[in-house]
């Protein structure tokens, strides 16, 4: 059908058509995960009584603000936790978790991540790299890491011992610019269960980006302290057009919103200038787009595989989160995969990605991103430094067939670059 609107090579046409029906079972687990977690959502709307009157927002301090008090609610009680912190005032996932971090950490407390080396955002934060004011490591607050196995998997072995005397244990979910796999909610609980048996007093905190409503539980219902993820990825719903949000306990949650306004003030301010219906629609839609995104990486596996490319993950792995690298191997491959994704965007598509030194990473970064949102990752987006192994990585799609369509025009274009030879 696609080729009916757009110029697409028989041969890449009819590995499509074979793609997507070999993914037909991995679709159907998708929807049925996206039915039960409607339902939750759904049901947190109904029990928290949510009236049109919370869409009109505030203006000045935003004193008693109940449409903010409410989605804060509504989002607990969808994340499984105490209490949430959803705020279009935090301008990124970095600035949520970053938030989190000063939030709950002191000087002298030592943080050890478990998952290897943090997105590459986060790293000026904690102070790995130079490029910030005022990190963590400025503040006297200690950073340690355990790297991920060889194969990308947890070192299980190792944690035990890489927590005690620890203030904080620190999880990234998804994968960020490296080919691992993203961690499983039932991962979340075996490494939550291990810090909790060495070091009961530390917190466990989750980046939780690209993962919400990927499963049918989330990181806080698998006993960590703190989730926290961006509105302009899933739980946003594409709709919400700014913010993020952090989730747990109801102490630490308002050490968190202590950090964000002031001591003294936390939760009890912050106006909301009109962007609470796009919050709470966003959060309702969400499930239904998450389903949408992850149907398109599941099919882009299946597609590029067959198309002789490295996948990460296979189409009918089991999914963890919205993202989908495809390994390129050559600047040229990567290049070629963003213009094609950039020309199936409802927005700019005829926009030409160009690589550029975006703030936060020490590599060129080339991005797709034709978005009614700039940056919304929960919209079709391709994107990956300009470096080895020249992988792309793949996440959004606000629909099924926007999304498919994108990835069909990206390997149109790897076909028109010479990248991709004729006969596949």
């Amino acid at each position: 059908m696609v080729e009916q609107f757009f110029h697409i090579d028989p041969s890449i046409a009819r590995m499509a058509e074979e793609a997507e029906e070999i993914c037909r079972e991995a679709f159907a687990r998708i929807d049925g995960n996206a039915e039960y977690n409607g339902m939750k959502v759904l049901s947190a709307f109904i029990e928290n009584n949510v009236s049109e009157s919370h869409f009109a927002g505030t203006t000045g301090y935003g004193y008693d603000d109940r449409g903010r008090e409410v989605l804060d609610r509504v989002l607990a009680q969808v994340m499984g936790t105490e209490d949430a912190l959803i705020r279009h005032n935090f301008v990124s996932g970095t600035h949520a978790i970053t938030t989190a971090l000063f939030g709950v950490l002191r000087p002298g407390d030592r943080m050890v991540s478990l998952t290897g080396l943090p997105y590459d955002t986060l790293q000026p934060v904690i102070g790995i790299v130079p490029g910030g004011h005022g990190s963590l490591k400025e503040f006297g607050i200690r950073y340690e890491q355990l790297d991920l196995l060889p194969d990308g998997s947890p070192d299980y072995a190792r944690m035990a011992d890489a927590v005690k005397g620890a203030r904080m244990a620190y999880l990234q979910r998804s994968r960020g610019y490296s080919l691992r796999e993203s961690l499983s909610v039932a991962q979340i609980e075996r490494i939550a269960g291990i810090v909790r048996e060495a070091n009961p007093g530390a917190l466990i905190v989750v980046d939780n980006c690209y993962g919400e409503f990927v499963e049918r539980r989330e990181p806080a219902q698998a006993g960590v302290d703190l989730v926290i993820g961006s509105l302009i990825k899933n739980p946003g719903g594409g709709i919400a057009k700014t913010g993020g949000y952090i989730a747990g306990r109801a102490d630490l949650i308002e050490q968190c919103a202590c950090r964000l306004t002031a001591p003294g003030v936390g939760k009890e301010v912050g106006c909301t200038l009109g962007q609470l219906r796009g919050m709470f629609m966003g959060l309702f839609f969400a499930p239904t787009v998450v389903a949408a995104a992850l149907k398109t990486a599941v099919f882009s596996a299946a597609l590029f595989e067959r198309l002789g490319f490295e996948v990460y993950p296979h189409f009918d792995a089991p999914r963890t989160d919205i993202i989908q690298a495809v390994k390129l191997g050559t600047p040229e491959g990567l290049s070629a995969f963003c213009r094609g994704v950039q020309k199936g965007a409802p927005v700019d598509a005829f926009v030409t990605p160009e690589a550029w030194d975006m703030p936060g990473y020490d590599s060129k970064v080339i991005m797709a991103a034709g978005a009614f949102t700039m940056g919304a990752s929960i919209e079709l987006s391709a994107d990956g430094p300009m470096r080895e192994p020249y992988a792309a990585w793949l996440q959004g799609g606000l629909t099924w067939p926007s999304g498919k369509t994108g990835v069909i025009l990206a390997a149109q274009s790897l076909l028109e670059s010479g990248v991709l030879r004729r006969d596949g």
